[in-house]
């Protein structure tokens, strides 16, 4: 089988001079053509097209897809994280399996051992099976293995107060960048669906996102992975919030004062001791988009 930078060659997409950057780029095959992609010599779709074709897999456009939400339930969440994959359909002993990295054979592999099914793979942006992954699976399901990249990015999310962290194990965990970006995730996504309210709440079964959109709560659940970052999510949260992150027994109120995409965001964060551990409720107020609705006003 040709190689992708090959592939990508043979089929008129990059030249033989951008094949010799990426390669003393160290990229292999797989990075290789992310690298193609993110420096703009290639487009995302004509690049998986011509992989798809090579390969014999179709590509599909995701946003129009019809999803089962049976077959997303049923099949293994970690494969869907850990691959960025999604199940489409299923045909007697066949699965239709979304993918963005064709050349990850791997990963189709493990799919099949995993659920007995001979996989039927198919071609699509990275992009749209993260939207599908978001919108069937919750808040989190870009971030949970080895918390993946967040889609919110370090400098989505600035700090306008210097915060203080103690030197506690559950301190430090709160530090990590996994849980920095998790948290930063929790908040774009609030202010990018215009929620007033975001609850953080304790149950048996783990925890549960919502959001208050429009007055109306919407559940965003997070992946089960992500339930032992509970602890450090809400601490991560109380660092910001410059509360005492070892009180776990009383009420705890706060304030966040952070600039989301650049906009000015006050966030109003109430601690609550719960009998499995600890919730919290944040009251989201967008100065930006405050004066954005005035000036529309006049």
């Amino acid at each position: 089988m040709l190689e992708a930078g090959d592939i990508l060659i043979r089929r008129g997409l990059i030249d033989q001079q951008q094949l010799d950057q990426l390669r003393q780029g160290g990229s292999s095959a797989s990075s290789l053509v992310d690298a193609a992609i993110q420096q703009g010599m290639v487009g995302e779709e004509s690049a998986l097209r011509a992989l798809g074709e090579e390969l014999g897999m179709d590509f599909v456009d995701l946003r129009n897809a019809e999803v089962d939400l049976e077959l997303v339930k049923s099949f293994p969440q970690k494969l869907i994280y850990r691959h960025s994959l999604f199940p489409l359909s299923r045909h007697n002993g066949s699965l239709t399996l979304a993918t963005s990295d064709p050349l990850d054979v791997y990963a189709l592999d493990e799919a099949g051992s995993a659920t007995g099914l001979t996989i039927i793979p198919v071609v699509a942006e990275r992009s749209e099976i993260a939207r599908l992954m978001k919108k069937h699976l919750g808040v989190g399901s870009e971030t949970v293995e080895g918390l993946l990249a967040a889609r919110a990015e370090d400098d989505d999310v600035q700090l306008l107060e210097e915060i203080e962290v103690d030197g506690s194990e559950l301190g430090e965990m709160a530090q990590e960048a996994s849980v920095v970006r998790l948290v930063n995730e929790i908040l774009v996504e609030a202010v990018d669906s215009r929620a007033s309210d975001v609850h953080i709440e304790s149950q048996t079964s783990g925890f549960v996102i919502r959001y208050r959109i429009d007055g109306i709560l919407h559940v965003q659940p997070a992946p089960p992975e992500i339930n032992r970052f509970q602890a450090a999510i809400i601490s991560r949260l109380k660092i910001m919030a410059r509360l005492n992150i070892a009180e776990k027994r009383l009420p705890q109120d706060g304030r966040i004062k952070l600039k989301v995409h650049g906009r000015e965001i006050d966030v109003r964060l109430s601690v609550i001791p719960m009998i499995h551990a600890e919730s919290m409720v944040m009251r989201i107020l967008d100065k930006g988009a405050m004066k954005f609705d005035l000036l529309g006003l006049g």
